[in-house]
């Protein structure tokens, strides 16, 4: 049994939720005629690349946070943290490709899981390191 099984279980689905955004990416790219290696074009294609550098971005701040907070901290409570930024990035995706204005709420929420998780890791460091 791995002790980490639910924190690579959300890692996974991370993983899923990039490589969708990224799909997305190629099939806008195709849908609205932007050849590579452009990065704009049409306000659709732009709503997708966005949303797919944005979650990059997002994913390396938190995917750190949240092995940290699973190895010094608690797997389950990493993991379900995990799973509500997994779950508010989606929403933020959906809100961004529909109606950009719309991508705050999702956005607020991904924030606060991955302040969550930073602040679980940093408990759990400090923990260690003072214990």
């Amino acid at each position: 049994m791995t002790a980490y099984a639910l924190t690579a279980l959300i890692t996974l689905l991370v993983l899923i939720l990039l490589f969708g955004v990224a799909v997305n990416v190629g099939m806008a790219r195709g849908r609205y005629g932007i050849k590579a290696p452009a990065t704009s074009g049409h306000d659709m294609f732009d709503r997708a690349y966005r949303i797919q550098m944005n979650t990059i971005e997002s994913s390396v701040l938190m995917l750190p946070a949240l092995w940290l907070c699973a190895g010094f901290y608690s797997d389950t409570r990493a993991a379900i943290l995990g799973a509500f930024w997994l779950l508010a990035r989606i929403w933020y995706a959906i809100g961004y490709q529909r109606n950009p204005a719309s991508r705050e709420a999702g956005f607020t929420l991904s924030v606060l899981a991955f302040a969550l998780l930073w602040v679980g890791a940093m408990w759990g460091v400090a923990r260690t390191l003072l214990g």
